[in-house]
């Protein structure tokens, strides 16, 4: 059957995201994410599977792309994939990694769990013989929470609309994904799960219509760190062609001295000799989420210091380490990657990222002006005086909140992003850079205030799902701004060159005039948007 269509500063809180869907959202009856009749059987290299029709696609979900890795297996890379007999039902969304209890926003998500290694495909075709473009998506909620499956995500419109295949990945989080043993090769092993889900899309994508040698991994948020992350990985060499980060730039990941001190105090905490970490995989796997969540709960919400964004990391975080085997440097500290020198990058971040990150401290909006200088004084020290004097310079008719709005969309976002694009630019391969503008009128609940183009919010309208309720909003303008966005990345998946009809012509980024693409439901490009407030960012 075929179907044919037509950084170094981090918030801890802002780092560690997950889209956050109202499960009442999820009750909705205009929408489902759920394959359905026709059906159509795929033969993969481990047996057949079966999946359905889905929001003009064809989608599969929750195939098996490893072995088990609880008991024996736990915080060891994962062994392959097991065979079966028969057709494998591949019709529901598989179980997300190990996390904290409504993190994930799955339809019909079944229960976390420690054997999560599954993954979704989109496809328009399995049966017309070509080859399209994959785009292997990362998620997002930091390396602690989320999963392939949230709905704004869900890939059937973006591959649908776009003609590409789009594939998503569980994988290890958090304490069961990164902490890290003294044994050669076991660090990151949630990293490594998503090579083991690349080298699965290698050995069976073209059988859902792809092309294993035209790969874009991309991702947002902690799925752009991820991103990140394998464009410094040997064992990633050659699963990807280009790569796309959004709203994840953070060039540094925890050093290994660090993770080895962590690593002491969860043994100690569990009454485990150094000697015995075999013990590990007998501990049951919710003692060791408690443990992991004991921790982030004493964490102060508004510190500055996270495993993969910070380059002072303390102890008690869990993401990728430096370990010098499996992640041998940090990726773009203090250069970018020379593994991925030939790898074209697009990547960006929302105007006002903070809007998310402030939208449960509603005073954040209605700052009055002596209340901006003491929470910059708080935040900056000394420097806080210059920086609001720059940005009120650049901004000259903003109020207090919108102007501490745009200072910590920079520093949590903007400045890395121009940091990581600069240095990957005095590489070979194109940088495109981008900021991402359409405003959600998407409430933020106990203000008059709105996200606008907050933390998120272009999730859903990259995936082309701005019928399903969520942080893109429902404002005029945004079905123009998603099919620009969609579009976009499409063709930057194509052919590593983003265009899209009625779009400027997008120029490579470097660091004399630094051309930015604002997309929107018009797009421009500006030459160094932030100029105006870049020599105050210098001195902090």
């Amino acid at each position: 059957m075929m179907i044919s269509l037509s950084r170094r500063s981090l918030l801890q809180t802002a780092f560690a995201l997950s889209l956050p869907l109202p499960a009442r959202l999820l009750a909705a009856e205009a929408w489902t994410t759920i394959p359905a009749a026709p059906f159509v059987t795929v033969e993969t290299a481990q047996g057949k599977v079966r999946g359905g029709t889905c929001r003009g696609a064809l989608a599969f979900k929750g195939i098996p792309y490893a072995g088990s890795v609880s008991g024996a297996g736990r915080f060891r890379p994962a062994p392959p994939p097991p065979n079966w007999t028969g057709v494998r039902d591949a019709m529901r969304l598989g179980p997300p990694a190990i996390q904290k209890e409504k993190s994930v926003y799955g339809q019909d998500e079944p229960p976390s769990d420690e054997n999560c290694l599954v993954l979704n495909v989109w496809t328009p075709s399995v049966e017309d013989g070509r080859k399209r473009p994959v785009m292997f998506y990362c998620h997002g909620g930091g390396f602690v929470t989320g999963s392939a499956g949230s709905v704004a995500q869900d890939g059937s419109r973006l591959a649908a609309q776009q003609d590409v295949v789009v594939v998503a990945s569980n994988h290890r989080l958090g304490l069961m994904g990164y902490l890290t043993l003294d044994e050669p090769g076991t660090a990151n092993a949630g990293m490594q799960d998503i090579v083991a889900a690349l080298r699965w899309v290698q050995a069976n994508i073209e059988a859902f219509g792809g092309d294993p040698g035209n790969v874009t991994i991309f991702g947002e948020s902690g799925g752009g760190a991820k991103v990140a992350t394998l464009m410094a990985m040997p064992q990633a060499a050659g699963l990807f062609q280009k790569a796309g980060i959004q709203s994840g730039a953070w060039p540094r990941r925890i050093p290994k001295e660090v993770a080895a001190e962590t690593t002491a105090q969860v043994l100690h905490a569990l009454k485990i000799p150094a000697d015995r970490t075999d013990l590990l995989s007998k501990v049951p796997v919710q003692r060791l989420l408690a443990l992991q969540l004991a921790w982030e709960k004493r964490k102060a919400p508004d510190s500055l210091m996270h495993a993969a964004g910070s380059d002072a990391a303390v102890p008690g975080h869990f993401g990728p380490v430096v370990d010098g085997t499996v992640l041998p440097v940090h990726p773009f500290d203090p250069a970018a990657p020379q593994l991925s020198a030939e790898i074209p990058l697009m990547i960006g971040n929302n105007r006002d990222e903070a809007t998310f990150n402030n939208r449960e401290k509603p005073e954040t909006f209605s700052l009055t002006g002596a209340a901006l200088k003491a929470r910059l004084k708080r935040e900056f020290g000394d420097h806080g005086a210059a920086l609001e004097a720059a940005y009120r310079k650049a901004m000259p008719s903003a109020g207090p909140s919108d102007l501490y709005i745009a200072i910590a969309t920079a520093r949590q976002f903007g400045n890395d992003t121009a940091l990581v694009a600069g240095l990957k630019s005095a590489q070979p391969a194109p940088v495109f850079a981008y900021r991402y503008d359409y405003a959600s009128n998407y409430p933020i609940a106990g203000t008059t205030a709105t996200l606008r183009a907050g933390h998120a919010t272009d999730i859903g309208a990259t995936f082309g799902n701005i019928d399903i309720p969520g942080l893109q909003g429902d404002g005029p303008g945004l079905a123009e701004a998603s099919r620009n966005l969609g579009a976009l990345w499409a063709s930057f998946a194509r052919d590593g060159v983003p265009s899209a009809p009625g779009v400027p012509e997008w120029p490579r980024y470097e660091t004399q005039t630094r051309p930015t693409m604002l997309i929107s439901s018009e797009c421009q490009v500006e030459r160094d948007p932030d100029a105006a407030v870049r020599a105050a960012w210098r001195g902090v």
